[in-house]
């Protein structure tokens, strides 16, 4: 039996922002791949506590609107879906896909909490997987995988190499990266791999040379025996970090009951000497609790722990836990915000204008209305306005801020209506009143009759008749032209000589015309 090593701690304050922390911890212990697998978990520690992550899915699932979300390149379908990108997503379970995406060739699954492949054996076009970066264990459920040639579990927890043997069945594998898993310690580890998987051209980034084959398959007996027995000195020592594990959890509620139970306080009540100096209290006690937190803050990241699936998964709950608090505390903020009056206990209601916004009120006495112009922010969204008209008064809401102005008269809330304007953004409301008034006809004079009537009777005569100017001649000295030249009798044409008869009728000349003959006729 080998010799068992002590499993190497790290603080987690300082294995959390980076590579570096892990580095500076682990530098005198770990040398070469041991080194970069110490950097990739003091990445993946870390990452659970990044502020720029996505919005991680509820519950750590794999979700519809997850999956779609993130199938953006594909407009949102996810039945045709062929590559897709899951990574620092959180995920503690991989499920669905298999079922949602068939047609997958490439799937990111990197810095997640996945504790074990499953659910990928039916996406047979399946050609590169990536889960580096998570909590697997052992290599399996990947014989479905027929057309895998590509896969990455860079800086899990394999400590079972034996179980690579599972991936003889994808022919089709040329690349596989296992660097900062436990496994690579072990000795002889890369002779084992490639003379197990005999298809492999690749491994963690190294090419596989034909002597290099030749001389693990000639060793493979001696190192499959040595890779046995270093399997089984590290499954031991997985169990007792899984026990560890559960008992620092179990001390953590522990401690945890206690603070509640001393926070809910078994002290008297209502004291008298307490009643006076309440608000004070409630300060000093606010503080207290945040000294405390962070006083427990520091504890948890300063406290030095073995890197092991059990403590990833506690550094995110724990992330998570605080997180959660911190929103229910902003939310407790939100709700402890002064209530503004606007109706008193008589009943009375206010003018208020919390948004401290312009303002007209127009009673339109001849539409019988009232019109509300309320001088809105121009490039404020419609949907944050809240518009409650009621018969005596109307309010509106501005990004959650009443304005509330009573109407002079009661008005029909059910005839109202709202506008907004496109060019100012001025909201507009149209109140009709309840109270509907008859306007009196008003009387028009004889005069404004008369010319009404001659103006409808020139408009008829217009629309019949060519109007001609009439002129009396009584009223004017000036000879008449149109009489200056005498009327000659015509007589008609035609086939039958008729009577002369006269076409124009003869009108009456002017009093003071005189027939000149010597002056020549107009023509």
């Amino acid at each position: 039996m080998p010799e068992e090593k002590t499993p190497i701690s790290a603080c987690r304050g300082q294995a959390g922002p980076g590579a570096a922390g892990a580095l500076q911890l682990r530098s005198g212990l770990q040398q070469g791949p041991a080194a970069l697998s110490a950097a990739a978990r003091g990445r993946c520690c870390g990452s659970a506590a990044r502020p720029g992550m996505a919005a991680a899915p509820e519950g750590g699932h794999v979700t519809e609107d997850l999956v779609r979300r993130r199938a953006e390149h594909n407009n949102g379908e996810i039945f045709s879906l062929e590559e897709i990108s899951l990574h620092q997503q959180e995920i503690e379970k991989l499920e669905h896909l298999d079922k949602w995406c068939r047609d997958l060739k490439i799937l990111y699954l990197q810095n997640n909490l996945i504790p074990k492949i499953e659910n990928v054996g039916k996406l047979k076009k399946l050609e590169y997987l990536n889960v580096a970066l998570n909590n697997i264990e052992r290599i399996e459920n990947l014989e479905g995988c027929e057309e895998l040639k590509k896969l990455d579990l860079t800086a899990n927890f394999i400590g079972e190499l034996s179980s690579i043997e599972s991936l003889k069945c994808n022919i089709h594998l040329k690349e596989l990266f296992l660097m900062g898993n436990p496994c690579t310690e072990f000795e002889g580890y890369r002779q084992f791999v490639v003379a197990t998987l005999q298809q492999l051209k690749y491994l963690d980034s190294k090419e596989i040379e034909r002597s290099e084959r030749i001389k693990a398959l000639q060793n493979y007996p001696e190192v499959k025996w040595k890779i046995r027995e270093q399997e089984q000195a590290y499954l031991l020592k997985r169990a007792r970090e899984k026990e560890e594990a559960q008992r620092r959890i179990q001390e953590r509620k522990d401690e945890k009951q206690k603070q509640m139970d001393s926070e809910l306080g078994f002290d008297s009540p209502d004291s008298p000497q307490e009643k006076p100096s309440q608000a004070e209290g409630d300060g000093e006690r606010e503080r207290c609790r945040t000294v405390e937190n962070d006083d427990e803050d520091r504890k948890f990241w300063e406290e030095p722990t073995p890197y092991t699936p059990e403590s990833r998964l506690e550094t995110h709950r724990y992330i998570e836990e605080k997180r959660r608090a911190k929103d229910n505390v902003r939310e407790s903020k939100k709700r402890e915000k002064t209530a503004w009056t606007l109706v008193t206990a008589e009943g009375k209601v206010l003018n208020v204008n919390v948004p401290k916004l312009h303002f007209s009120l127009k009673d339109d006495e001849e539409n019988n209305q009232i019109i509300l112009d309320l001088a809105v922010y121009r490039h404020l969204d419609t949907s944050l306005l809240d518009v409650d008209v009621q018969p005596t008064y109307i309010r509106v809401l501005v990004k959650g801020k009443p304005f509330q102005l009573v109407l002079p008269e009661e008005v029909k809330p059910d005839s109202s209506s709202a506008k907004r304007s496109q060019t100012t953004g001025h909201l507009v409301v149209t109140m009709p009143k309840a109270k509907e008034i008859i306007l009196a006809k008003q009387k028009v004079s004889a005069s404004i009759k008369h010319s009404d009537c001659n103006a409808q009777q020139k408009n008829t005569r217009r629309s019949g008749q060519v109007e001609k100017l009439e002129v009396d001649p009584s009223k004017y000295s000036f000879p008449d032209v149109t009489k200056i030249i005498q009327e000659k009798e015509q007589t008609g044409q035609g086939p039958i000589k008729l009577q002369p008869q006269k076409v124009t009728e003869v009108k009456k000349s002017c009093v003071d015309f005189e027939n000149n003959e010597d002056v020549p006729p107009l023509i």
